[in-house]
């Protein structure tokens, strides 16, 4: 059996639409440090991670790369594609030959652990598949077009579903052809390994590991990251 290896693909290569700046998410200063070196220490300090690969936006290489690069396991920084399948697809490319698990992560969310790495790692080298997520706290509500109630889903069974989401090479890149050649619209990566008939098993996270989307996540972001020093 060939020794485990695990490449960390930091997808960092969405814009800040939403959030209202000009600036790239990842190059947001919180506390005084830009957004994506919270992301990087996590993977950096976690000891089964082997290598990390930043995908970023063709006009933020440089700046990310220059942040980037101060952590030892970091092996590339690569320019993404148009849409999150081809920039994955980008960083799974510069992985290394060695690779036998990808875990991949939002560089956006800046709050993860080492610990909450750790344990999604450790369920996808049990059964392939892992992704973090949290049971869902809101009621959620099914609306149509005019934004009429349509249904209520029964919240027990409800996850809102995070990263790190980690696979199994070969399992992966089957899901990743797969994705490619139907040219299918996925938001994560679970939604493609699902789309080629298999589980992913979800573990729980922490409510903590918010993505930054809006103004106020930045809010919360450096208050957590404050309370944490």
């Amino acid at each position: 059996m060939a020794e485990r290896f695990t490449s960390a693909i930091i997808v960092a290569a969405g814009d800040s639409t939403r959030m209202g700046y000009k600036l790239s998410k990842q190059l947001i200063p919180l506390n005084g440090r830009a957004a994506i070196e919270y992301t990087l220490k996590a993977f950096q300090t976690c000891p089964q991670i082997d290598e990390i690969i930043v995908v970023a936006r063709a006009k933020d290489i440089d700046d990310i790369a220059h942040i980037a690069f101060a952590f030892k396991k970091v092996s590339s920084v690569t320019a993404g594609g148009a849409t999150r399948v081809e920039s994955v697809k980008k960083g799974v490319r510069a992985a290394d030959r060695r690779a036998t698990h990808y875990a991949i992560h939002d560089g956006a969310r800046v709050l993860i652990t080492p610990a909450q790495i750790e344990k999604a790692l450790n369920a996808a080298y049990e059964c392939g598949a892992a992704a973090l997520g949290t049971p869902v706290t809101d009621t959620v509500k099914v609306v149509d077009e005019n934004g009429v109630i349509l249904s209520t889903p029964d919240r027990s069974s409800m996850w809102a579903v995070q990263t790190p989401q980690v696979f199994e090479k070969d399992l992966y890149k089957r899901a990743m052809a797969n994705a490619v050649e139907k040219e299918l619209n996925v938001t994560d990566d679970c939604a493609m390994v699902e789309a080629i008939g298999c589980k992913v098993r979800v573990v729980r996270g922490e409510y903590s590991n918010i993505k930054l989307t809006t103004p106020v996540d930045i809010t919360i972001a450096e208050a957590l990251l404050a309370k944490r020093k």
